[in-house]
């Protein structure tokens, strides 16, 4: 019997070594061929030119190329389906312990992750074409939606998920409404994926967050959906050691849209279904990303009501860098502030765990 701290943690080394040794071929092959914007510049959120986003970051659209995301999501699914193949092939008490592809914790988050990967990976091969557009976001909000729909009907379908839990309350019971409530959350947390702005600075926030799911998975004995997170984890600290200014490649979407529609997936996962309030303390780990998406509305909000902005750029990380923060200070900061949050969403997950 395997313990089910190996179970974890091997995955997660996996992931990292696959990681670590694709990581050099991927990024010849997108540097050969060039796999950045064509033509570098932003568009704020109302349409306008993005001037001062654009004087600090114009030169690194074309620096670097995208698509990063690929190490995190190809090294967990290669260490998934390698796991898998190794214990069907050689079946034996260590190589089955290891195999966390199980369809009550694993399919689901992970079919997630893949499918919103492939979605970022279209939008990322369309911007990287000379015209340098990609899918317009009314598009891939629509996509969004539609695979949102989907596994929210399958949380209430499938899994028969109609409440979640409110930490040290009784839980919320809201039926159907399980659906719509994970559209409102993927959509949020799909509009954080603008936190991959500067080198490092969303390997680092993603990591913290997904370690603490790691941790809650854990403490319900849900010990392959906490392999996958910790897989999750190994694929990002690959990405991280790549992407430490100055940064190698870029996550994008192919990165940023499978990872937050994952983390939605983990959070429902983690809610009733293992006994936990995983969906009530996702704005608590996830802190950074609400910050991130607040300070994008509240912009947006000041331009159209009071004709002015209320930030030199948005989002806040970027408003730093214009006031005179250097990226690297910005994206140490932002990575302490998330272990802090991410120390205190476990502390309440686990607090709020049913006495044994």
């Amino acid at each position: 019997m395997v313990p089910d701290l190996v179970r974890i943690l091997v995955p997660a080394a996996v992931a990292f070594a696959i990681g670590m040794a694709g990581t050099p071929v991927l990024s010849h092959y997108l540097y050969k061929f060039k796999a950045w914007k064509k033509r570098p510049g932003k568009l704020a959120l109302d349409g306008s030119a993005a001037h001062e986003f654009n004087r600090l970051h114009i030169e690194n659209e074309v620096r670097a190329p995208r698509m990063g995301g690929i190490v995190v999501w190809g090294s967990v699914a290669l260490t998934i389906f390698g796991i898998a193949a190794i214990a069907e092939v050689l079946p034996a008490t260590l190589t089955t312990d290891l195999d966390f592809l199980s369809r009550n914790q694993t399919w689901l988050p992970f079919a997630t992750l893949i499918a919103g990967a492939l979605v970022g990976f279209v939008d990322d091969m369309l911007v990287i074409r000379p015209d340098g557009e990609g899918l317009r976001l009314r598009y891939r909000v629509i996509i969004v939606v539609i695979l949102a729909s989907f596994i929210g009907w399958w949380f209430w379908d499938k899994l028969a998920m109609t409440a979640i839990n409110i930490p040290f309350g009784a839980p919320l019971e809201i039926g159907w409404l399980i659906i719509p409530l994970f559209v409102l959350v993927s959509l949020a947390l799909y509009a954080s994926g603008v936190i991959d702005g500067i080198d490092g600075l969303s390997g680092g926030v993603f990591g913290s967050i997904f370690a603490s799911y790691t941790i809650i998975a854990f403490a319900q004995d849900q010990i392959d959906l906490a392999a996958f997170t910790a897989c999750i984890v190994g694929g990002l600290l690959a990405f991280l050691w790549f992407n430490i200014p100055p940064a190698r490649f870029y996550m994008s979407d192919t990165g940023t849209m499978g990872l937050t529609l994952a983390l939605g997936a983990v959070a429902f996962m983690t809610d009733s279904l293992g006994g936990g309030v995983g969906i009530s303390v996702l704005p608590v780990i996830g802190a950074l990303l609400v910050v991130t998406v607040a300070s994008d509305i509240a912009q947006v909000v000041s331009k159209k009501f009071f004709g002015r902005k209320l930030l030199r750029i948005a989002p806040l990380h970027h408003h730093f860098e214009a006031i005179g923060w250097p990226g690297e200070k910005v994206v140490m900061r932002y990575w302490v502030l998330s272990v802090v949050f991410a120390f205190a969403g476990v502390i309440i997950a686990l607090s709020a765990l049913p006495a044994q």
